[in-house]
């Protein structure tokens, strides 16, 4: 069996690429980096470390690579793969299209079993719906006569993913570290074919109230962790929430966010509670160390109107839930000033042009008179006024 997997990253080895070895598929990435292409090439293994007691490591055999840009060798590999996935970070999507689609246009005009198989591609990124948006670019480079035909024989399963991969510091740049928890969770309504035989994932019949309760719980806390963390002068993601005030920020978020979902999916309270705590520990994973710039990058993206600060929140206010502390992320995300982000810089440029609340507007969509920007601007003065006394 083969699967084709774009991007070659410490998520793509470490996590995606891992389990589908451990099934059993000989594993091909996609990557635009030449060098890791090359070595990947050279070694056609490399090792998976376990951020633990023990550092306990397994070896993935049998790899291969493809630069993103030979888009004849990437369309081969799709037309004669098992199972396509992703893990290039949602911008990166649209910019698979073109060898995705002709790869199934191969497929298609094939006369042999891989004509008539069933494909299906996962995009396993960190937002809603992302295999569905896949499928869109996709399908807008396809002929009609392939769109009917992909239509019968080609998935597009929305999935929600979550492992905490760190900052790498390794001299072997194939290793990678990963936390040892991780969730991969597919929406088996929107398989194509038989379901693929993964050990770790889990098939759902709705997919919706997983990923909401993964990205406004592991990507939110992660976020307020980051941004408050930053305003503090903390370095690491496990050094901010040694912080008492940061942990009840943490905590507080994470209660706002439980209550939503609760009142949107019926998540049993008590169970969610336990799945709140064991996110809370992960983030203080002794063995994991992550800078709290690199968890806080691309405020502009984590500050969109469906992303995991303000999605939440403008959904806690129509749920009659006060999102105070979620407010508070969102105000120290505004003020991220990393110097080496460009989202930040141009956040910051647009602060000092059109002020923060004309800002927040921009960025969020945030109505100007909803009750949300009253407690982001609250907030913002606070944080300021404590910023000008450290």
């Amino acid at each position: 069996m083969l699967a084709v997997h774009f991007g070659a990253g410490n998520i793509g080895r470490g996590f995606i690429g891992l389990l589908l070895h451990q099934a059993g598929y000989e594993v091909c990435f996609v990557d635009v980096n030449q060098e890791l292409v090359d070595t990947i090439n050279e070694r056609q293994a490399y090792s998976v470390q376990l951020a633990m007691e023990g550092t306990p490591v397994t070896v993935v055999k049998g790899v291969r690579a493809i630069h993103g840009q030979d888009t004849e060798a990437v369309a081969e590999a799709i037309a004669a793969a098992d199972l396509v996935t992703t893990a290039v970070g949602p911008h990166v999507l649209p910019h698979l299209a073109p060898a995705i689609a002709e790869g199934i246009a191969r497929r298609n005009r094939s006369g042999s079993r891989s004509g008539s198989r069933p494909l299906n591609l996962i995009a396993c990124e960190n937002m809603i719906g992302g295999s569905a948006q896949l499928k869109t670019h996709v399908f807008a480079l396809l002929s009609e006569a392939d769109q009917a035909k992909a239509a019968d024989t080609t998935g597009f399963p929305n999935a929600a993913v979550d492992r905490i991969v760190p900052l790498q510091k390794h001299e072997d740049n194939l290793l990678v570290t990963v936390e040892p928890f991780y969730e991969w969770v597919i929406d088996q309504s929107q398989i194509v074919g038989d379901l693929p035989l993964i050990e770790g994932v889990t098939y759902v019949p709705d997919l919706k109230p997983y990923i909401e309760r993964k990205l406004y719980t592991v990507n939110t806390g992660h976020a307020v962790i980051a941004y408050l963390g930053y305003q503090m002068g903390y370095p690491t993601i496990d050094q901010a929430i040694a912080d008492e005030q940061i942990l009840e920020a943490t905590q507080q978020a994470l209660r706002e966010t439980g209550d939503l979902l609760v009142a949107k999916y019926q998540f049993d309270k008590t169970k969610h509670q336990q799945y709140v705590n064991q996110i809370l520990n992960r983030y203080a994973n002794p063995f994991i160390t992550d800078e709290v710039t690199r968890v806080g990058r691309s405020p502009i993206r984590k500050l969109s109107a469906t992303d995991r600060l303000v999605g939440p929140a403008m959904q806690c206010v129509q749920h009659g839930i006060v999102p105070d502390y979620l407010g508070l992320a969102i105000a120290a995300a505004m003020l991220f000033d990393y110097p080496e982000d460009p989202e930040a810089v141009a956040l910051q440029t647009e602060i000092k042009r059109s002020g923060l609340r004309q800002a927040l507007h921009t960025y969020t969509q945030i109505p100007e008179d909803h009750p949300l920007v009253a407690i982001v601007m609250d907030h913002l003065d606070r944080l300021q006024a404590a910023k000008k006394d450290m």
